[in-house]
């Protein structure tokens, strides 16, 4: 089973970037596809982006189309999810998580491995 680290979370300013990592241990990462989700405070959790298992089809909710990127690097068992023009809204905490499919979701349910969470604020 995969263990998922996230990195790269912090303050910054609206109008900002940030870049989020997370790396997994495990020998099936090449094979599942991987998703980013984000919990603000007293707030539901939130699909963010998803990507398939060769990183050839990717998905993201409506308030982050065209300012996120989700990437990822299987070599490196690596996932990344790239963010512009971030907004106080875009605050939360962001996760990685890993999916028992080959192609992506948007639904939580589908993704039983997770990370610990890493922190972004976006200041106004």
């Amino acid at each position: 089973q995969e263990h998922l680290v996230e990195s790269g979370g912090g303050l910054v300013q609206a109008g900002g970037s940030l870049r989020l990592s997370c790396v997994a241990s495990g020998r099936t990462f090449s094979r599942t596809a991987m998703a980013w989700f984000r919990r603000a405070p007293g707030q539901e959790r939130e699909f963010v982006a998803t990507i398939n298992s060769n990183g050839g089809d990717t998905f993201y909710t409506d308030s982050v189309q065209g300012r996120f990127t989700i990437s990822r690097d299987n070599a490196k068992n690596s996932l990344y999810l790239q963010m512009s023009s971030l907004k106080p809204e875009d605050t939360a905490s962001y996760y990685c998580a890993a999916s028992k499919f080959p192609y992506g979701s948007k639904l939580a349910k589908h993704y039983p491995t997770w990370g610990q969470g890493t922190q972004v604020t976006v200041s106004s």
